[in-house]
């Protein structure tokens, strides 16, 4: 089953269908390192949408929206999508913080796109406009979030007895550690060639992490020779320090105002 079929099940999901500009993949799909036969691994999606008119011009608070959808495989097997999806306000606020997972969206293959007008063409051409080295604060920031996660339980609930397990079974949380090296290596490569690459070379130590093969203090050690090596990327980027407030709001009034106006064309 698609996505867009699972979608179409979620009233508000596919009441906004019409108004997204942009939707991918995104998480281990993506990053090469999806195994179909886990527990710990969903399906990730994001979408960028322009807002009803109602939100626009009137009263109207739609801004996230976040989903866990369980699509039933069999009697024993469920697939988990995680489905969030931005306005592009949002979308273009959190890219002024550099925020990893919004910024991956403009650079996955063009294959992973599920669906993508020209006014989220235009996003993904303005890509190299919309990096700069506060990457560096955000991504490594990120990266010590999952640290923090390896080993401390946290929330209950589904996603809680999932990492649960994981800890339980192998002494930390290996999704998160994987998570956590991955995002060492692609901010330093931001700083370094100002590209973010999505599907990762290292995929199959990352899948070896996953699977609980690495002990947890090479995990760390790693991480801190990663934390080390993005300083120093971070002490000789090219990028600017800053990406242009006014370019990236004059970019999403151009987004909406432009979409509006061929609605009514």
């Amino acid at each position: 089953m698609s996505y867009l079929h699972i979608a179409a099940k979620d009233d508000l999901l596919a009441s906004l269908h019409d108004n997204l500009i942009l939707l991918g993949y995104r998480g281990s799909l993506v990053h090469g390192t999806y195994e179909e036969n886990t527990t710990h691994d969903d399906f990730d999606v994001m979408g960028v949408y322009v807002p009803p008119k109602e939100c626009v011009f009137g009263l109207g608070k739609t801004d996230t929206i976040e989903r866990m959808i369980d699509e039933k495989l069999s009697q024993k097997k469920t697939r988990v999508w995680d489905i969030v999806y931005y306005s592009v306000q949002k979308y273009m606020s959190l890219l002024l913080k550099q925020n990893p997972n919004v910024l991956s969206l403009l650079w996955i293959d063009p294959k992973y796109y599920i669906h993508k007008t020209h006014w989220g063409d235009l996003l993904i051409s303005q890509r190299q406009n919309l990096l700069s080295k506060e990457c560096y604060h955000s991504f490594s920031g990120y990266a010590y979030g999952q640290l923090h996660r390896m080993t401390h339980i946290g929330p209950t609930g589904r996603l809680g007895e999932k990492r649960k397990e994981l800890i339980s079974r192998f002494g930390y949380d290996v999704k998160n550690a994987s998570h956590l090296l991955r995002l060492l290596k692609m901010g330093i490569e931001v700083l370094n060639v100002g590209e973010l690459l999505i599907e990762r070379p290292e995929r199959k130590m990352l899948l070896a992490i996953k699977r609980g093969e690495w002990p947890l203090q090479k995990v760390i050690d790693l991480a801190d020779s990663l934390q080390g090596e993005m300083v120093t990327a971070f002490n000789a980027s090219f990028l600017k320090n800053k990406v242009n407030y006014g370019f990236v709001n004059e970019l999403c009034m151009n987004i909406v105002e432009g979409f509006y106006k061929e609605k009514v064309a």
